[in-house]
């Protein structure tokens, strides 16, 4: 990574490239692109650095990001983001093996991931307390959120803790994690691996890139992986095939397209069933039933994206996704209580066959203007997003099993018990406003409205139900640059989520989030290294919770909820020498339910949210030896206690886990890496409700992997 200059930031113009609203929400408003300086096409830009040029951060070369950008076309500075932001580079998603997201960001502050361990239908993280929204190239997953995205598809990924709607649009408070795609760059890429590993872990993956063209204006990529392996319990299985292709057109220096196509198809097993409450029971125990307990999806994305500079001040950007999935899922698990009598354990059953459709796509204009000592960028936008869906679910108690010795009675049938279609249709429109003062001041303002329309068809009832919403957010920030290595920024934020309506036609209001939050950032000039410090207050408001009114339950929940958490966040990424770099992260957080009930109406005001611990913290190192040859790998994972249940009656134990990982370089083009999860196979309960949930064993893979 180049040294910043002390004189005001400079970029020279280049390719232009596609974008995505994730960077042009978040990205793009919060630039100036400005004032030619010379013919050669060098340009003064505000603090917030808007790049055309493919090439930001070098992924390869450093586990320090410098800049947010979407698949390397569209780059801002993260020091002068006023919002406390993470990014996993690749490199560093191969330096620790991780191959799931639950594992990339398992190491990044204010996040909590794999709070359900065993249950492996979804990848499970949290941030600030509250759900995270999810995004692949800038647009929201929507209804493919369920989906184990697969991290080889991946440059780097993107989090940005605390939800921000006027950016994003509908989405939890929490935060935003969004997923860069691998594309195409007009350079060669020839990578092959194979991987072998506990489990009966077999994997086998390439990723091959090129110019197609003499004159250079036609890249493609072509990625794709084959896993086949169990999991850690018996009757298991954790299969997956993954493709995708890419092309990228850039006929000049003002425009670029990209095409990206890409499959996923899964073969798993959802669960193990849980695990006894009474004691602790070997991971490889299995309470499921073998011929029911699976998990099949097949997911297809279709993602264009251009973007035309009209002339030096205006750009027009463009961005589209159809996403189709089927999601078949097959669940028996345990339904175990306290004190429990013998070894029989009842158990239960969840089915669900899920067919969904998705497109969004959205349209940007970005105006950039200087005025004297006055930068200014405006982005003007319109969203439009169709998601639609037909669920059928079947649920209900089946057979009990004896623990001491477990004898499988086969697939159970059961009648449907719902059968449903939904609609979920967005029609946005949003503004973003940035102004830089003297190459100082930043101030960042905006505002969105989003009109929601839902609708449910009870397919067993006949009963239709549809509900609209108009809801409007706003957003503003100020940072100041103490110097061209430290700012400082103050920014509060909104977000709305949108209701679900049941199967009676019943919705509630659209939860809001506001988030008050102070942050400093430190980029010193005489290492590779990002430091920054937040502190904020997020507070969610219109939670449905029921109530007891004359002493009578209410029928429906009510929009009268509020939860809030107060936290720290402290993170840093450095490449301390040239041959070793560290990630490292701690978190402290707050939670509180300042109105809210239980189910029977009776009040948990006071209590702590579930899986909210008070205190986590990370370090992860890698050292290359200085014969280049070996390097090792060492990181701690600590994660404090927290609640199970919103009653707060039981707890996780405070536990630290241990990863390592060692490089072994053949020849300059072949590597052999080792990669160990857990290092010292501790297991501890994780989750707990009708059955306990451990934590992932120790986990070793060896990987060959092999460029050309």
């Amino acid at each position: 990574m180049n040294k910043k200059s002390a004189l005001p930031l400079k970029l020279k113009q280049n390719h232009c490239a596609a974008a995505t609203l994730f960077c042009c929400s978040v990205l793009t408003p919060i630039a100036g692109y400005a004032e030619t300086e010379s013919e050669a096409g060098t340009f003064r830009l505000s603090p917030i650095i808007v790049n055309d040029q493919a090439i930001a951060d070098d992924d390869s070369e450093s586990v320090v990001a410098k800049e947010l950008w979407v698949g390397g076309k569209v780059a801002t500075s993260i020091q002068d983001t006023p919002a406390s932001v993470s990014v996993i580079t690749e490199k560093e998603i191969k330096q620790r093996g991780a191959s799931t997201t639950e594992e990339v960001l398992q190491y990044s502050p204010g996040l909590v991931t794999d709070y359900y361990g065993t249950d492996d239908r979804n990848d499970y993280f949290m941030i600030r307390g509250f759900q995270a929204t999810t995004y692949r190239d800038g647009m929201t997953l929507g209804s493919m959120r369920g989906v184990r995205e697969d991290p080889y598809a991946f440059e780097r990924v993107e989090v940005l803790r605390g939800a921000n709607s006027t950016l994003f649009g509908p989405a939890d408070p929490g935060g935003s994690v969004n997923f860069v795609s691998k594309r195409p760059k007009f350079e060669s890429i020839r990578n092959t691996y194979v991987t072998y590993g506990s489990n009966d872990h077999k994997e086998v993956g390439i990723d091959v890139g090129d110019t197609l063209n003499e004159n250079e204006t036609l890249a493609y990529r072509l990625t794709g992986k084959v896993k086949d392996s169990d999991r850690e319990y018996d009757y298991s299985k954790d299969d997956s095939e993954f493709i995708m292709g890419g092309l990228t057109w850039e006929p000049n220096s003002s425009t670029s397209a990209t095409l990206l196509i890409d499959y996923l198809n899964t073969d798993s097993t959802p669960n193990s069933g849980g695990y006894p409450l009474d004691k602790e029971y070997d991971r490889s125990n299995f309470f499921g039933e073998p011929d029911y307990n699976n998990h099949s999806v097949e997911r297809t994305n279709i993602t264009a994206q251009i973007t035309h500079r009209i002339n030096r001040q205006l750009k027009v950007l463009g961005n589209l996704r159809y996403s189709d999935l089927t999601d078949d899922f097959g669940y028996i698990y345990l339904s175990d209580t306290a004190g429990r009598v013998g070894s029989t354990v009842n158990r239960y059953r969840y089915g669900s066959d899920t067919n969904a459709q998705e497109f969004i796509g959205n349209t940007m204009l970005q105006y950039d203007a200087s005025f004297d000592s006055v930068d200014s960028s405006t982005t003007v936008g319109i969203e439009y997003r169709d998601a639609s869906s037909d669920i059928t679910t079947a649920d209900g108690s089946v057979t009990s099993i004896d623990i001491a010795n477990p004898i499988y009675t086969g697939k159970p049938n059961f009648p449907l018990s719902s059968d449903n279609k939904k609609d979920y249709t967005t029609k946005s429109i949003f503004l973003q406003q940035n102004l830089s003062f003297d190459d100082k001041y930043i101030v960042t303002l905006g505002v969105r409205n989003d009109a929601l329309n839902l609708s449910n068809k009870n397919n067993l009832t006949g009963v239709k139900a549809n509900e609209s919403f108009s809801e409007t957010t706003l957003r503003g920030a100020l940072t100041y640059k103490i110097n061209d290595e430290l700012s400082a920024y103050l920014s509060q934020v909104e977000s709305v989520a949108p209701p679900s309506i049941d199967s009676n036609g019943s919705a509630n209001k659209p939860e809001r989030g506001e988030q008050l939050e102070v942050g400093i950032k430190y980029a010193p000039y005489e290492m590779n290294a990002i430091f920054s410090a937040s502190v904020y207050d997020l507070t969610r408001n219109n939670v449905p919770i029921r109530i007891i009114r004359n002493g009578v339950i209410s029928t429906d929940p009510e929009s009268i909820g509020k939860s809030k958490t107060q936290g720290l966040d402290l993170e840093a990424r450095a490449d301390l020498t040239e041959n070793l770099n560290i990630s490292a992260g701690y978190s402290y957080m707050k939670s509180e339910v300042v109105k809210g009930t239980l189910r029977n109406g009776s009040s948990i005001k006071g209590n702590e949210f579930v899986t909210a611990p008070r205190s986590t913290a990370s370090l992860w190192s890698h050292y290359t030896l200085p014969n280049q040859t070996m390097s090792i790998g060492l990181g701690a994972r600590y994660v404090g206690s927290y609640y199970f249940d919103a009653v707060n009656t039981s707890k996780s134990e405070a536990a630290t886990l241990f990863d390592a990982a060692f490089d072994y370089q053949i020849t300059a083009d072949t590597k052999l890496g080792l990669n160990i999860k857990n290092l010292l196979d501790k297991q501890y309960v994780v989750g707990s409700g009708t059955a306990n949930y451990y934590n992932p064993g120790r986990d070793i893979t060896l990987t060959l992997n092999h460029s050309w």
